[in-house]
């Protein structure tokens, strides 16, 4: 089987640095760049551009609230209007650097909060999904398996890709564990290579203990956590051991 590989970068900001970016995109097969709402700054998705093209890694422009200094993970009760324009300059900001380095942004994966919320917020999901569509209809988006965000955007003719997360705990209705409660995030290799192996088979294990069916394109991996490199060789090196693929979904 084929499956995607993907982790957030260029989540830096100035001086301040988070995560090893040139080290996780050499396992990687998409980035997930930030785009200046939640984290990163024009130099900085620069280098990270440049940094994923070197090494044939697709582009993925990572939306978020505009949040900075919550690093994009707080809830923000943005109008529809409001929302569909800040998700507009992110993707249109990152594209202009994709195409001054020579490639361009091939994916839209909302960050944190915004992720979460339009899992069911349908107003904000459609928002989303119009900016993308406005913007440019060709590109893909990335989303939880059964959210209203990925469901609308089906609708509107978007390629939508399902995506598991690799170090996150999910509830039994398959939506993630808040971070805020003990255990939502999962922080050793074999926690995180035991539930990828999972996902590329179609399941998941939730935190209460019960199996949830979770069929996905792409698994995600967190750039941000300290060991996110050893995280992401723990779910790449023991499935290509078993013959499974990492390719892209953007050609």
């Amino acid at each position: 089987m084929r499956i995607d590989l993907n982790a957030d970068v260029g989540e830096s900001f100035g001086r301040w640095r988070l995560g090893d970016d040139e080290a996780i995109l050499d396992v990687v097969t998409s980035a997930n760049v930030a785009c200046g709402f939640h984290a990163g700054d024009p130099l900085t998705l620069s280098r990270t551009v440049a940094s994923a093209v070197e090494r044939g890694v697709s582009i993925g422009a990572q939306v978020s609230y505009r949040d900075l200094a919550g690093f994009g993970r707080r809830f923000l009760d943005a109008s529809a209007d409001e929302l569909s324009a800040d998700v507009l300059y992110q993707i249109g900001g990152l594209d202009g650097i994709c195409r001054r380095i020579g490639t361009r942004v091939g994916y839209v994966k909302p960050h944190g909060a915004l992720y979460n919320a339009i899992v069911h917020h349908e107003a904000q999901a459609s928002a989303v999904v119009a900016a993308v569509v406005a913007y440019d209809p060709g590109l893909a988006v990335v989303g939880l398996p059964g959210s209203v965000f990925l469901q609308l955007a089906e609708a509107a003719g978007l390629r939508v890709i399902r995506e598991g997360f690799a170090d996150r705990r999910y509830l039994p209705d398959g939506t993630l564990q808040p971070r805020r409660e003990e255990g939502s995030v999962l922080t050793t290799a074999a926690e995180v290579s035991d539930q990828a192996s999972r996902l590329t088979r179609g399941t998941v294990v939730a935190a209460d203990g019960s199996q949830i069916p979770m069929s996905v394109d792409s698994i995600c991996v967190h750039g941000d956590t300290e060991q996110a490199h050893e995280l992401a060789l723990a779910v790449r090196e023991p499935l290509e051991a078993e013959g499974v693929e990492f390719r892209s979904f953007v050609p």
